[in-house]
């Protein structure tokens, strides 16, 4: 079985390229900087149904991320996580946090409701983002 986006994904993301791994997309909530790895493999719900090779790149280019999104956007701190509760398929938030943002210090899930991007606003972290990753990132056939 090949590979498809999850359409929860495809909804509530904007494509911004892939890793060796993993789809890269930037969920459309104005509210934080919020990125989100998915690994490219076929009916995966859970990191260690992946092989061993395959986790050590999901924390290579998870890492990888995590850093420069932290330089990028000058991060407080960097939430990293894998709930999968509402969206199954395999996934890694990657949401760069203030002390001043809206749900600091709690989680964000559930406190507000996105507030979409505006095409500006797309475009300037597109931009910023590819720039940033372009000895990495390559773009979605």
């Amino acid at each position: 079985m090949s590979f498809t986006l999850h359409p929860r994904l495809q909804q509530d993301c904007i494509s911004v390229g892939r890793f060796e791994l993993c789809r890269l997309l930037m969920m459309n909530d104005s509210l934080y900087p919020w990125f989100i790895l998915v690994p490219e493999k076929a009916d995966v719900s859970e990191i260690f149904q992946l092989n061993q090779a395959e986790r050590g790149l999901l924390i290579e280019e998870s890492s990888y991320l995590a850093e420069n999104l932290a330089a990028l956007y000058q991060a407080d701190k960097m939430n990293v996580a894998a709930i999968g509760n509402m969206v199954p398929q395999l996934h890694i938030h990657h949401i760069v946090r203030y002390r001043t943002d809206k749900a600091w210090p709690g989680p964000v899930w559930g406190k507000f409701d996105a507030v979409p991007l505006t095409e500006q606003q797309i475009s300037q972290h597109l931009d910023q983002i590819k720039d940033r990753l372009s000895a990495s990132l390559r773009p979605i056939i």
